[in-house]
């Protein structure tokens, strides 16, 4: 068990709070002068600087430096976070397990206790990125695709189950259970955290971006890079600059018709626009106490897509009446509000807390909306959403299609008089019946991801919606994949005591799983016949998922425009069919009388909604899914495993293999050099998310990911995910920058994992195409270093730390970029890799930068004195020059750039320590 800090109480903080019959140790807010005028989440960071000042890293001049925070100053402060505890999914949670084990051995061979990698705060990990929709439309779909992510994945859950026993503080929730988000607010979330008989806001850092769900419980907490999350679980404090906070006042209440995806399509369109990204979001005002809790979380679970590190609201009566819901003890829910109210941390609806900046939204103005085609905050008006689908599909289509020239084989439609692109194309599925599917075609519609499976209110009116449509004699179109995957077994549980599980069956919507399924590209391959068309024709088919992230190339190979909507919408597209259907003013279907029905005839009332919500759902649900949750069912529980402190690495293992960060690591690092003679490894443009750059998704044959496991023996059939693999450093190197939707400037004509390889050719203009992966092997054998160049929000997206590791093991050594998010440029530093900005309103092109120069980095030494330069010249061998940005942000990423990267910092403090 972790030891407790010992303050060094500067400001007379501590404090004892007695609740019923028991007392805990706090610290008290009001003891520090400024405290009362902070917005809710600073409180929370004041709190964790008093109870943790050292006199060291956390000293009384930090704390004062919070408590007398400038609200309109730009951050400059920084202090050490220590988070309560770290949450992990499988995807991002092998890795770090992969990684602790590793460290075990690199203490061991470096003379320390490898027993002391461990963690020292409570890590939990959920199971929930693995299952794949590949069985759906049936009563069987659920076990069937447990038996295949079982079949898949044997290697990483025996790891895994090891790791549960090897490791102190480590939990482990098994496949099939729910959704790391939606498991975290329905139970493993504490609101108020007990240790060693102290009680103080429970806070936590996760390795993935969503993490920020539990925000809508009044709990502060981001997504980080695996990296990041590994210090964090053996001690490390988080190294953060006192951020801007942003107020977001809402007022009224939300229209009947309106859902809570509607609310957060247009709030993250707001605030996308205002621009937040590295930034606090607070949501205060009258407006909050209207808001129910779930509504709260899908807000909370959206700010990757705003760009804001955190997303919160206060706690009150509501975050009262959901802990009690969902099973928490009398004690804990008591707890929660005497120690909210003691220190200043209970909403007053009519309080307006000094704030950096403030926006207002009147939630009577939300109307039904979708997001798409490509990004979260590109927010389309429902009624509009057919006519941007037109405008939008031209983006996606050869250009001689809009003068309606011969399709691929189907109809004799020629392009639609308005101007629309058409290919009408000729599907003959295995019954032997024909139908036809174009452009827009709905190929996809999921009602998926934590976002909105957590949410009672969007769940049971997707229920009812599909129950009109049943009872209208509606189904979904045959081309569509239609699949339900909620986040935790409650959501199943309230439609079976509601009786709405045979009418989403009807429509196709069967379980296929409790996991991330469609919205991280688990969506499974669709039926082949339909694949077949689409990729002989060309076809632009849609998907429309209830999900947060609908980037290129991430919901389905054969997908090419994606759309968030919320989860009756995702059934109403279902029966539809197509995005060129206006679905509020054209009809869905026809009934069994031969009337047309309209969404406004399966649309449930509040009241109908409300009423199921009310009778279907109870304390024992959650009581009983969650009673036993770390347990497992027999299969989890029959997996064999190894034992012993150190892991028993299986050399021919294709999962999880041990990574070579430690390998000829001493125990003080070697000093910083400057860069010379440095290629481009890839030249790219604006928007350039993490899902470009980091594996995920489907491996194909035809790549060195799957060209690797061929040679290692592996069926095409058993390839399995990226994600999957990421415990193996030699598939996910290979899948790095390889998204089938990237686009490298250097090798213009292509898509995909390409660039162009100088080493192959006595002359830059004569350098052959090459994959990545390739060319970045012939680099390094001739100790050449990499350096990529990028444009405006480098690295948006989830906080995905193969990203980052993927970059530093192809070579790269620097990125030179227009602008970063946070959690990307973060972990390039913890990765050892450079990260520098361009000239404020420079870029590649602007400087005239073709991709094909050697590069050239000097004034990086200069952080061997033990400052950072603001910046380094960079020349070129064709003459540009320019002084790019240094972008290490704080001395204590300055100090694991100096070291290499994290991991390798941490290490040695532990064994010095």
């Amino acid at each position: 068990m972790k030891e407790t800090v010992v303050s060094a109480n500067s400001f007379d903080a501590r404090s004892t709070l007695r609740v019923g019959d028991e007392s805990y140790e706090i610290f008290k807010l009001d003891k520090v002068e400024g405290s009362a005028r902070l917005p809710y989440s600073l409180k929370v960071l004041l709190e964790n600087l008093l109870r943790t000042e050292d006199g060291a890293n956390i000293t009384a001049d930090h704390i004062r430096a919070l408590g007398g925070w400038d609200s309109q100053a730009q951050p400059s402060q920084e202090i050490q976070f220590t988070p309560a505890r770290v949450i992990m999914q499988d995807f991002t949670g092998v890795p770090c397990v992969v990684d602790l084990a590793t460290m075990r051995e690199a203490v061991k061979e470096l003379g320390g206790d490898p027993a002391k990698i461990n963690p020292l705060a409570p890590a939990e990990l959920v199971i929930d990125h693995s299952v794949i929709a590949d069985k759906f439309g049936t009563k069987d779909a659920f076990g069937q695709n447990v038996e295949l992510e079982y079949g898949r994945n044997k290697e990483r859950y025996q790891f895994l189950r090891w790791g549960q026993t090897a490791f102190d503080e480590f939990k482990v929730v098994p496949p099939g259970t729910g959704i790391v988000h939606q498991v975290n607010i329905e139970h493993l979330a504490r609101t108020v955290m007990v240790r060693n008989g102290q009680a103080y806001p429970d806070t936590l850092v996760g390795t993935d971006s969503h993490t920020t769900m539990v925000n809508g419980l009044g709990v502060l907490g981001w997504g980080v890079g695996g990296i990041e999350a590994e210090a964090a679980m053996l001690g490390q404090p988080v190294s953060m600059l006192i951020p801007r906070v942003v107020g977001f006042k809402l007022t009224g209440e939300l229209t009947p018709g309106t859902t809570a995806t509607d609310l957060v399509l247009t709030i993250t369109e707001m605030l996308r626009k205002h621009g937040v990204v590295g930034k606090f979001v607070e949501f205060y005002g009258e407006g909050v106490a209207a808001t129910s809790l779930a509504n709260r979380a899908t807000i909370g679970n959206m700010s990757p897509e705003f760009g804001s590190t955190a997303a919160i609201f206060p706690i009150d009566g509501e975050t009262l009446n959901y802990l009690r819901l969902t099973g928490r003890s009398q004690q804990q829910v008591a707890l929660v509000e005497a120690y909210a109210k003691e220190q200043g941390l209970w909403l007053d609806p009519t309080a307006e807390p000094d704030f950096s900046e403030k926006l207002e939204l009147d939630l009577s103005t939300v109307v039904p909306s979708i997001a798409g085609p490509k990004r979260p905050q590109d927010r389309i008006v429902l009624a509009n959403a057919a006519e941007q689908f037109a405008l939008d599909v031209r983006n996606y289509v050869a250009d001689d299609e809009e003068a309606g020239k011969e399709s691929f084989p189907a109809s004799d439609a020629p392009a639609s008089s308005d101007g629309v692109p058409t290919k009408p194309t000729l599907v003959t599925a295995p019954d032997g019946s024909t139908y036809e599917i174009d452009h827009g075609a709905v190929t996809v519609a999921a009602i998926t991801s934590c976002t909105n499976t957590s949410n009672p209110y969007v769940m049971v009116a997707a229920a009812l919606v599909a129950k009109k449509a049943v009872e209208k004699g509606l189904t979904r179109k045959p081309w569509v994949k239609t699949t339900l995957a909620p986040g935790s077994k409650v959501v199943t549980d309230y439609f079976d005591k509601a009786g709405l599980t045979p009418y989403l069956d009807k429509v196709g919507f069967n379980l296929v799983g409790y996991g991330c399924t469609t919205c991280i590209g688990n969506s499974g391959p669709l039926p082949e016949e339909v694949s077949k068309a689409v990729n002989e024709a060309d076809l632009a088919v849609t998907s429309v998922l209830s999900g947060n992230r609908n980037f290129e190339g991430r919901i389905n190979p054969d997908v090419k425009m994606n759309y968030l909507a919320s989860p009756p919408l995702v059934v109403a597209y279902a029966l539809a069919g197509s995005m060129k259907v206006d679905i509020t003013r054209e009809a869905l279907g026809i009934d069994t009388e031969g009337n047309p029905v309209y969404l406004k005839d399966i649309w449930p009332t509040e009241a109908e909604v409300n009423d199921v919500v009310a009778n279907a759902i109870g304390e024992d649900m959650f009581a009983k899914s969650y009673q036993d949750v770390f347990a497992g069912d027999a299969q989890w529980q029959a997996l064999p495993i190894p034992t012993g402190n150190t892991f028993e690495w299986d050399t021919e293992s294709t999962y999880v293999r041990k990574p070579p960060y430690f390998e000829g690591m001493e125990m003080e690092p070697a000093p910083v050099q400057d860069i010379a003679g440095a290629r481009v490894l890839a030249k790219l443009g604006d928007s350039v998310t993490t899902d470009h750059i980091s594996p995920a998704g489907a491996i194909k044959a035809d790549t060195p990911a799957g060209q690797y496991l061929t040679e290692h023996g592996v069926e095409r059939r058993d390839f399995n995910s990226y994600g999957s693999r990421r415990g193996n450093h030699e598939v996910m190197i290979r899948g790095t920058f390889a998204n089938i939707r990237l686009r490298n400037q250097i090798a213009p004509g292509t898509e995909g994992g390409f660039t162009r390889d100088f080493t192959q050719a006595a002359t830059a203009d004569a350098a052959p195409v090459s994959f990545i992966y390739d060319a970045s092997r012939n680099y390094i054998e001739q100790g050449i270093p990499l350096v990529i160049l990028a444009g405006k929000e480098y690295g948006s997206g989830s906080s995905r730390d193969w990203a980052a590791k993927g970059t530093a093991l192809l070579g790269v050594k620097a990125v030179i970029a227009e602008s970063y998010e946070r959690i990307h440029r973060s972990n390039l530093i913890g990765m050892g890799v450079l990260p520098l900005q361009f000239p404020e309103g420079a870029s590649a092109q602007s400087l005239g930068l073709t991709g094909e120069e050697t590069f050239s980095f000097t004034g990086v030494t200069e952080l061997n004195e033990g400052t950072t330069p603001r910046t380094v010249k960079v020349t070129t061998d064709t003459g540009v020059e320019f002084d790019a940005v240094v972008r290490i942000d704080t001395p204590g990423e300055a100090d694991y750039y100096r070291n290499g990267g994290i991991m390798q910092y941490v290490l040695r403090n532990l064994i010095r320590g």
